[in-house]
């Protein structure tokens, strides 16, 4: 059983930018791909990015392509989503999760966060 925890959501101006961590415990981080989602308020959860297991790959939505960044430490068992040049629409609860494979969907993750907000003021 895998527990994740994010932080580092907040209030942010347009155009700022802000680095989110996701820390997991209770199990073998390396085995993992690690993704982070986000869900704004009244729509679906939606895939950002998505990084392999020892973060040679990489899968990002269309929507932050060229803006986020998604890294990892195994030493450290933190996967993290570096974000730039935010707008009020990135404004959501981010989560992040843990999986299999290069994943887009939820339901291919095994085990989530319980998310973090980060708010885009403009």
């Amino acid at each position: 059983q895998v527990q994740l925890v994010e932080s580092g959501g907040g209030l942010v101006q347009a155009g700022g930018s802000e680095r989110l961590s996701c820390a997991a415990s209770g199990g073998t981080f390396s085995n993992y791909y690690m993704g982070w989602f986000r869900q704004a308020p009244g729509k679906e959860r939606e895939f950002v990015a998505v990084i392999s297991w020892g973060g040679g790959r990489t899968r990002y939505s269309d929507s932050v392509k060229g803006r986020f960044t998604i890294s990892r430490d195994n030493a450290k068992a933190t996967v993290y989503l570096q974000t730039s040049s935010l707008q009020p629409e990135d404004t959501a609860v981010y989560y992040c999760a843990a999986g299999y494979t290069l994943a887009t969907m939820p339901k291919d993750y095994y085990y989530w966060g319980r998310g973090t907000l980060v708010t885009v003021s403009s």
